[in-house]
């Protein structure tokens, strides 16, 4: 029997209360606490919520007591919710259930704003506080010790690691506002990193990263100053022949993906041996696309434990042609574990819960976990339990 995880936040347990939220956790047939141990900023709806109905978490903040001589320049914020009780070293205590811890890496505006240095910074020298660089030795040394302070402190089974990359250019920030048309032509060039880390690695690698840097900054003008708005099938076609004709531009896309697998392999070696390390890979929509934000599945599957895909898929069909996907680019070279939504905007009937959950395992994924405990509907939670009991449940 694999991982029936389900991730779920510090306050919705605080305030339900551990006993009664695991006794509740394991009525679902769920069998392991994935806690978000490290977070970002949010509005979030809670529709079983016990004190109120939208929580507003604090941006960038640990939810584990750290120990402040592990880190360098960098350090994490403890979230207020310490003051009154360390969810996570209480649900360790349990022995009913197992407890992975869930960070939050690279997406950080909290630190990201403190260290801008530290931030990734577009081809007009524009920083994006809310992405700390993975090319940035600070922001790098920040996410190790994050990994190992948790691991080294407390008894989780896995860390997953989220964000360990490059952030799109089109992520959700605060009031995120443009009169301007988006298009992946033009958000994959203004998400492109060019900090003085990157530079100069890319420079380092034999890739002209100054003269990649102009390219985009003509393009981006040149776009900017018309008044033509690009069709979505157009610019995907744009971009994709950027890639394939500029060399710099493909190399240095590729040179992303070296950076961010160096990284997780640091962690790897960092972490407390016999946990293990999970990568949840991409924000994007198929999983294939997680390439731009510096990851390569195959690879990353070869310095970790375990690839955790978001399968976030309004159908089981499109679920399925994205495993065959994944599965084809991680190859035999490591294993996978899938997230599923069983609500809107995903999978919205207890069939289609259903079929995903048994497409999942039919596949061979043994570990399926769940997102999220305090934005689900009570009728969401019932589907994930009534699919899991129809692979034999959580004991």
């Amino acid at each position: 029997m694999g991982e029936r995880a389900l991730l779920c936040y510090a306050w919705d347990i605080a305030e339900q209360g551990v006993d009664a939220a695991i006794d509740s956790f394991k009525s679902l047939n769920i069998n392991t606490a994935t806690m978000a141990g490290a977070y970002h900023a949010g509005k979030f709806l809670r529709p079983h919520g016990q004190n109120g109905r939208v929580y507003f978490p604090e941006d960038g903040t640990a939810y584990f007591r750290t120990d402040p001589s592990r880190y360098g320049e960098i350090k994490p914020v403890e979230n207020h919710l310490l003051a009154e009780t360390d969810v996570l070293a209480t649900l360790c205590t349990r022995q009913d259930i197992k407890v992975n811890a869930w960070l939050v890496l690279l997406h950080n505006t909290r630190l990201g704003s403190a260290y801008p240095r530290a931030s990734v910074e577009n081809a007009f020298g524009d920083r994006y506080i809310y992405s700390l660089c993975p090319a940035s030795p600070a922001a790098r040394e920040y996410a190790v010790a994050l990994c190992a302070d948790v691991t080294q402190s407390y008894d989780v089974g896995t860390i997953a690691l989220e964000t360990p990359g490059f952030l799109p250019y089109v992520h959700g920030f605060h009031h995120e506002f443009a009169l301007v048309r988006q298009n992946v032509w033009l958000n994959n060039l203004l998400g492109l990193c060019f900090c003085e880390h990157c530079r100069a690695g890319a420079q380092a690698a034999g890739i002209d990263a100054d003269g990649l840097g102009g390219r985009v900054r003509d393009a981006v003008n040149g776009y900017l100053s018309s008044d033509l708005d690009h069709p979505d099938d157009m610019a995907a076609a744009f971009f994709l022949a950027d890639v394939v004709l500029d060399a710099d531009l493909g190399a240095f896309l590729r040179w992303r993906c070296d950076i961010v697998t160096s990284l997780v392999s640091e962690i790897r070696e960092a972490v407390r041996k016999d946990v293990g390390v999970a990568i949840i890979p991409s924000v994007a929509r198929p999983t294939g696309g997680a390439w731009y934000e510096g990851t390569d599945l195959g690879a990353l599957a070869e310095v970790a434990d375990r690839i955790d895909v978001c399968f976030y898929e309004p159908s089981p069909a499109r679920i399925r042609s994205d495993h065959l996907d994944v599965a084809r680019r991680v190859g035999r070279k490591g294993k996978l574990g899938g997230i599923l939504r069983p609500g809107f905007p995903d999978l919205e009937s207890a069939g289609a819960v259903a079929d995903a959950v048994t497409s999942l395992a039919a596949a061979g994924i043994d570990d399926i976990a769940f997102y999220n405990y305090g934005h689900l509907r009570k009728a969401s939670l019932d589907w994930m339990a009534a699919a899991l009991a129809g692979l034999g449940g959580a004991s």
